[in-house]
Order: structure tokens, then C-alpha cells, then sequence
């Protein structure tokens, strides 16, 4: 049996993982705008290329953000479609968390070492969540971390002094690299999630019992939405008139 992971937070990427968290095949794609279009060839390349068919799947990793809507969606509703259809669970991971496990291995950091990610929510704004580093290597040969704040999503200028002082955090994410002048990102920091460590942290939680809902993280209403109903300015209604 294997998992397959996905994540349209930011970039689109996929991977299939044997249930003892062995990566077994990768796809990405840099795309932003057109994640519908990539992602089902990434999940059908990734698959082929494990030698696994959809019916050898035990459960779908999927990223819950936070992220804005339009991209996000696209993988959420895919990994419930493969889930409902196949009988399986869906488990669903904030990709914040993700980054941040990346982070402990990608930057050695050990334990009491924090970890701030900040991804990009446009507007000037970031995606942002805080961590404290438990244990550099746990189930699954991913880091445990504990949450300090977030996700929430504010001005990234604002951000690092509202965390008070540490001795030692490391800044990633892309929201790190876009406001460089207000957020010291780390070197070789992690940017954005590796569907393989999401995978792991979704088998590492389920196996220690943890809920993990595929609701969307999104924290803000969507750029776009309907208009409110046009009201009319003036004379009244042809049923009015008649009466």
C-alpha cells in the first residue's frame, strides 16, 4: 500500500510514498496560475512513475494552507475527490507545517530553536506561523514541533517584532524571500512544501492518533466574490406602477 501527497498552496507538488514513509516518486511544477491544469498529469506521472495504481492507495496527504483561495482549493478538492472515490481517508496537513519541518533538517536546527514561516498572501501581507523545535527527528524521520502562534495572516513588516526576542529563529518561506528588507531569511531556508515531508507528517499524526481535518485554511474572505444585489434608484416597480 502507499500515500499520495499533494500540496497547491503555492507551487504544485506531488509525491507517493510507501505507509513506512519511503519516497517512492516525485513530480513538481513552478506553475502559480494554472494549477488545475497541473495537477492531475502530476498526480498520474508521479503514480506511474512508483509503479502504483490508484487502488494500491491507502490514504491521500493533502495541504491545508493557509493559502489563498483559487490554488489551495484545486488540490483540496482533488484529494477528496481520490478519497471519496476510492474509499480512503483524506488527511489533511496546514502546509505551514510542512515548511517548518523542512526547516529543522534543511537548517539543523535543534531543540528550543525556532521557526517562523511566512509564505506569501499578497497584498503586502504573509501567511505566518511560529514554532518551537521539541525534537529534531521523530516518527516517520520527521522533526516534532510545537506551535507557539498561528497561522494567522498580517503585514509582514510588522511580523518579527511582534514575537519578542529569541535566541535563535530561523526565518523561512517564500514570504521571507518577497519582503527580505523586513524579514531576515535564513540562507538555504526551505520556500515552499515538499509534498514527501507532507506525506510523513500526515503518517507520523495518524499514527499517533491525531485528527487531521482537510478543511482549507484560507484566514481571509476570497479576492473575489459575488456583488451584492444592484439596487434601483429610482421609480418604482412595474407591479407597483400597476396598482
Amino acid at each position: 500500500m502507499a500515500v499520495l501527497a499533494l500540496d497547491t498552496s503555492a507551487s504544485v507538488t506531488v509525491a507517493v510514498l510507501s505507509d513506512d514513509g519511503a519516497r517512492l516518486a516525485e513530480r513538481d511544477a513552478p506553475e502559480r496560475r494554472r494549477h488545475a491544469e497541473s495537477l492531475a498529469p502530476l498526480v498520474e506521472e508521479a503514480l506511474a512513475a512508483a509503479g502504483v495504481a490508484r487502488t494500491d492507495l491507502s490514504a491521500v496527504a493533502v495541504g491545508t494552507g493557509p493559502a489563498p483561495f483559487t490554488g489551495l482549493r484545486v488540490g483540496l478538492v482533488t484529494a477528496r475527490a481520490l478519497g471519496f472515490a476510492l474509499g480512503i481517508p483524506v488527511l489533511g496537513v496546514p502546509s505551514v507545517d510542512v515548511i517548518a519541518a523542512q526547516a529543522v533538517s534543511d537548517l539543523g536546527l535543534a531543540p528550543d530553536d525556532e521557526v517562523l514561516v511566512a509564505t506569501d498572501a499578497r497584498r503586502r501581507e504573509v501567511y505566518w506561523a511560529h514554532y518551537r523545535v521539541v525534537a529534531h527527528e521523530g516518527p516517520h524521520a520527521v522533526p516534532v514541533l510545537a506551535t507557539l502562534a498561528g497561522p494567522d495572516v498580517g503585514a509582514a513588516a510588522t511580523l518579527v517584532d511582534s514575537l519578542g526576542g529569541t535566541a535563535r529563529l530561523a526565518v523561512v518561506g517564500e514570504g521571507g524571500a518577497l519582503y527580505a528588507d523586513v524579514l531576515d531569511l535564513d540562507q538555504d531556508a526551505p520556500l515552499v512544501p515538499d509534498a514527501a515531508v507532507l506525506a510523513r507528517l500526515a503518517l507520523a499524526r495518524r499514527a499517533a492518533g491525531v485528527h487531521q481535518p482537510s478543511e482549507p485554511l484560507y484566514l481571509r474572505r476570497p479576492d473575489v466574490h459575488e456583488s451584492a444585489a444592484r439596487k434601483r434608484a429610482i421609480g418604482p416597480t412595474p407591479e407597483a406602477a400597476s396598482r
